[in-house]
């Protein structure tokens, strides 16, 4: 799918694309799971190669940022589903060639959608230019990161506050909520990784677009402003799901801790009751032997001996 999207009075509007493929006005070109056809429409148009989605995935920095026939190629890991239960990553590709902005994705994360209906309404964003729709595009994902992670570390202090707290189940609940929490930190402690993959990404990406001159119609010093913020705000959540993780790792020790000391008090209940039942197991050993001559046999007391 290709949409084409034009500044109208400060605010994006849908702009199909002239037969003549003029794209004067035209400040960003989304392409979502595009076909063929509509690959080679924007080639054609702006004079570029659109990666495939294969060379997106690719995790090579060269094949990530790149200059090629006078655009720039940056290309991001986004997050998607971070609300369900089975979060994912998917490359999403930027491309700016003058004034222009293209994406290419194979998925619709939120944060798109969300920039997307602000800048739809009149001065909800800044969107001169298609370095600007980039930069708000970038800027979306940082804030839906920012708010996955503080749900994450919600879920961990739960998570906290069930490992350590006083259990008076039986030990066998005992060992399946154990084993129910290892499962939600193996969960949590993937979405942690998956985000701090894409928080490096942006800040890669943004240290890419930063270092090189700007480009005729940018804002400058605004716009570094801009990139510098969004650089800051990269490298805090990043360290901040570093921090997530490294409690993630002593709650998945302490949890493996407890099974251990709950299956160390089975083998205790189990070693005592081998030794309270080991003379028996002798008697019954010495007399199940087949001898020709056993006097306890013919004994009178021999029955009542044997069990004292």
């Amino acid at each position: 799918m290709l949409n084409a999207y034009r500044n109208t009075d400060g605010r994006l509007a849908t702009s199909p694309i002239s037969a003549d493929g003029a794209i004067e006005g035209h400040v960003w070109l989304d392409l979502l799971n595009p076909t063929v056809d509509e690959d080679k429409a924007v080639e054609h148009l702006l004079g570029i190669t659109i990666p495939t989605q294969a060379e997106m995935e690719e995790i090579e920095l060269s094949a990530r940022l790149y200059h090629e026939d006078g655009a720039e190629f940056m290309t991001m890991t986004g997050l998607i589903r971070l609300d369900g239960d089975e979060p994912s990553k998917t490359p999403i590709t930027f491309i700016l060639k003058g004034s222009t902005l293209v994406t290419v994705r194979y998925a619709e994360p939120k944060p798109i959608l969300a920039y997307l209906t602000r800048a739809q309404k009149p001065k909800g964003v800044v969107c001169a230019n298609g370095e600007q729709v980039m930069l708000g595009l970038v800027e979306a994902m940082i804030d839906r990161t920012a708010d996955a992670l503080e749900r994450v570390g919600n879920e961990v202090d739960l998570i906290s506050r069930d490992v350590f707290r006083k259990k008076t189940a039986t030990a066998k609940k005992v060992q399946h909520d154990l084993t129910s929490i290892i499962q939600q930190i193996g969960a949590k402690a993937e979405l942690l990784t998956m985000v701090q993959e894409s928080l490096v990404s942006i800040s890669r990406l943004t240290a890419y677009h930063i270092a090189l001159d700007d480009e005729p119609g940018t804002d400058g010093r605004d716009t570094r402003h801009l990139i510098r913020l969004i650089q800051r705000d990269a490298v805090s959540l990043g360290e901040h799901a570093r921090t997530l993780s490294t409690k993630i790792n002593f709650l998945l020790d302490a949890t493996l801790g407890l099974i251990n000391l709950e299956q160390n008090q089975i083998i205790k209940i189990v070693s005592v009751a081998a030794v309270v039942f080991l003379p028996p197991t002798l008697v019954a050993s010495v007399y199940g032997m087949n001898f020709d001559f056993m006097p306890e046999l013919h004994w009178q007391i021999g029955y009542p001996f044997a069990l004292a």
